[in-house]
């Protein structure tokens, strides 16, 4: 009997130190922060995490919605071993799961995007023993159209160089190419009007002996 107690004081005591010694971390979210999308179209909110603890089971995610005018919090999604949509509300049928726990994605996707969806999404990630941690916020904002960015204009201005740099190689290439067939038509032409003034000689000269000889 004596030893079995004392059997569980060591695993207890054993237990202690391993917590003592586990280290403290907590779920790092990763989002775009700003996300700007065309009214009517799909949208993917992106949210990525990193975690000490290996991901399993335990893992759950939850989105939630702040409208921009105000207003309570609204759930938008949850997910835990399977993902669990909304049974009512503005999100009903319009959200999907599009993470990858395995791959740390927490992810999901909204469909046809309306003006009222235009407020702060929040995505929060609990995998334990990481239970804590700051939970990450997209700002998404539902316009007519989308507006370009520096980027945008970025990758339109190098665009439109390497266009104009494949254009003008086209045009010193074939620009060459027909320098050179002029100037081959133009020794052929040379060589024709040589060999026709030989030929032209040589019967001259098949002539003046002809006559020589009939003399």
């Amino acid at each position: 009997m004596y030893g079995k107690s004392s059997t569980r004081v060591v695993l207890l005591l054993v237990g202690i130190q391993l917590t003592a010694l586990w280290p403290i971390a907590a779920v790092e979210i990763y989002t775009s922060r700003v996300l700007e999308a065309v009214n009517g179209t799909d949208a993917r909110l992106k949210c990525t995490f990193s975690s000490f603890a290996p991901v399993g089971d335990a893992l759950t995610v939850t989105w939630n919605f702040r409208p921009l005018d105000g207003g309570p919090e609204q759930f938008v999604f949850y997910y835990h071993i399977d993902p669990f949509q909304p049974m009512s509300g503005r999100f009903k049928d319009r959200v999907s799961w599009d993470g990858n726990p395995e791959r740390y994605d927490a992810s999901i996707s909204l469909w046809k995007l309306q003006f009222d969806d235009n407020g702060t999404y929040t995505c929060q990630v609990k995998n334990p023993p990481d239970v804590d941690g700051v939970i990450g916020e997209i700002r998404l904002s539902v316009v007519q159209t989308v507006r370009f960015s520096e980027i945008h204009f970025l990758a339109l201005a190098i665009g439109s160089a390497c266009a104009l740099m494949i254009i003008i190689v086209i045009v010193v290439v074939l620009v060459q190419h027909f320098r050179k067939k002029r100037w081959a038509e133009r020794a052929h032409k040379v060589v024709e009007i040589k060999s026709n003034e030989e030929e032209r000689l040589n019967q001259e000269k098949k002539v003046s002996v002809y006559l020589e000889d009939t003399d």
